[in-house]
């Protein structure tokens, strides 16, 4: 099993259930241009586009 940080994991995780289900979001301040605190958020604005 790879290390990954918690960041990626998070990130990982949001992804995953993004993917499967597309009723889930993320929503916060910074979660999409600044891909949120400590990019926990970064590439799924990329991925997935503004709703």
């Amino acid at each position: 099993m790879p290390k990954i940080t918690v960041r990626e994991a998070l990130r990982d995780a949001m992804a995953e259930e993004m993917r499967r289900d597309g009723d889930v979001f993320v929503m916060g301040e910074e979660v999409a241009e600044y891909q949120g605190a400590y990019k926990v958020t970064q590439g799924l604005l990329d991925e997935f586009g503004a709703k």
